[in-house]
């Protein structure tokens, strides 16, 4: 199973619209980072989760020519903006929430109708909640997280699971993710923040979930430069970058 990271920036990227900041204007290629999003490649399968509104650059970049299934954690436009940029892959399915699907139908209504015109997405909703499901045959187990007020999923898949925009997460949630190789988790920046949990919560989160390797996503700029932040980390965890592509 190979994992690529096609996005790992919050909702405004980086470098962001208006900033000069170091990190803004950094020359350091693992310093500009489109919206959070993964493409896991196992075997012939090809699971994507998430895809904001960055997803035709990111899919033109990594050659990406067919998607089986696209699992979806919440319903930010960072998170599903870009939805409609999938027309050129054929008929896809996406998994998510009841709420999110609604959410996704109400902003992509052209995509739904009884009698679509020609050349709009084709987009097969499947509603999931926090049982384990089926692609192909690969078993997904959603794990549930807090972001904020906001119920959302994380997924695991085998012996590795994606979390983003996590800020409490429960024991029985955390049970869940035991025995993992690879953890992929939110560390927003370095001050506390409302919605998602910064790098020390990452930090302290990683070491009570325990799996042998734990590569942080979804960063903002205020979490500095990639160079300086990784050389202040443990040995088995890593901050990712665009591109990045891992095998499990």
């Amino acid at each position: 199973m190979k994992l690529v990271f096609l996005g790992t920036g919050t909702s405004t990227g980086i470098p962001q619209i208006g900033c000069n900041c170091d990190v803004c204007k950094s020359t350091d290629q693992k310093d500009k980072r489109l919206r959070a999003s993964v493409l896991f490649k196992i075997e012939d399968t090809q699971l994507l989760i998430d895809c904001g509104p960055d997803l035709r650059q990111q899919l033109l970049r990594t050659g990406t020519k067919n998607i089986n299934a696209i699992l979806i954690t919440h319903e930010h436009y960072d998170h599903i903006g870009g939805l409609d940029d999938i027309r050129p892959l054929g008929e896809t399915i996406v998994y998510a929430e009841n709420r999110v699907l609604n959410s996704i139908k109400r902003n992509m209504p052209y995509a739904f109708d009884k009698n679509p015109y020609p050349g709009v997405p084709t987009i097969h909703l499947r509603e999931i909640d926090e049982n384990e499901f089926v692609v192909g045959n690969i078993v997904i187990k959603p794990v549930r997280v807090m972001h904020a007020n906001l119920p959302i999923l994380g997924f695991r898949i085998g012996k590795a699971a994606y979390l983003t925009d996590v800020k409490t997460i429960s024991d029985e949630s955390v049970e869940q993710l035991k025995g993992l190789d690879v953890l992929i988790l939110n560390a927003l920046r370095i001050n506390q923040h409302i919605a998602h949990i910064s790098l020390k919560e990452a930090l302290s989160l990683a070491k009570t979930i325990g799996a042998r390797e734990t590569y942080f996503t979804h960063f903002s700029h205020d979490l500095g430069k990639h160079e300086d932040i990784q050389k202040i980390l443990p040995d088995n965890i890593y901050l990712s970058y665009d591109n990045l592509e891992i095998t499990i």
